[in-house]
């Protein structure tokens, strides 16, 4: 018995331990990368969404509910990033060619070129945050984060929230 709980604390201790790491890492990589990108007048928030819209999605944009799904965030917090990157022609909102009502995302010439220049100091940036990591590190991390991420959508569905597709 006494074994029993002995195991399911540490379990416990190292479920704790691993959330929070990964709470830290999710805040150093917002703070680290913006600051590293601060050339190319770009947050992480603003990089991850003209990720997104680079990403191939089929036809001419996105819309702001499926960026929003992907990039795994509220359309509430992504209206004020998209409000400042379309304020500096980076992105458009186009008509749905499939719905004359809808509007979709798209990056801007101005927002292609932004990202194209950008390039060489991502790539960077990951050398130095992946520093010590092989790429079998890489993948096998990929796997667990993937699970994880599972869970978490898993547990927001149980709870009444949104689990679409957030695949990156």
């Amino acid at each position: 018995m006494q074994q029993d709980i002995d195991s399911l604390s540490f379990s416990a201790n190292l479920s704790n331990r691993l959330a929070f790491r990964l709470y830290q890492c999710a805040n150093q990589l917002n703070k680290t990368g913006t600051r590293w990108l601060d050339r190319h007048e770009v947050t992480t928030q603003q990089w991850a969404v003209l990720g997104a819209l680079v990403r191939g999605h089929p036809g001419p944009g996105i819309a702001v509910r499926d960026l929003a799904r992907h990039l795994m965030v509220s359309r509430q917090n992504l209206t004020g990033v998209l409000s400042r990157l379309e304020s500096r022609g980076w992105i458009a909102r186009i008509v749905d060619p499939a719905d004359q009502r809808s509007r979709l995302i798209a990056l801007t010439p101005q927002g292609w070129h932004r990202w194209d220049g950008m390039q060489a100091d991502i790539a960077a940036f990951y050398d130095a945050a992946m520093r010590g990591l092989s790429d079998n590190d890489k993948i096998h991390l990929l796997h667990y984060l993937d699970v994880l991420r599972e869970n978490f959508r898993a547990i927001d569905g149980a709870q009444g929230g949104d689990t679409a597709d957030g695949d990156s």
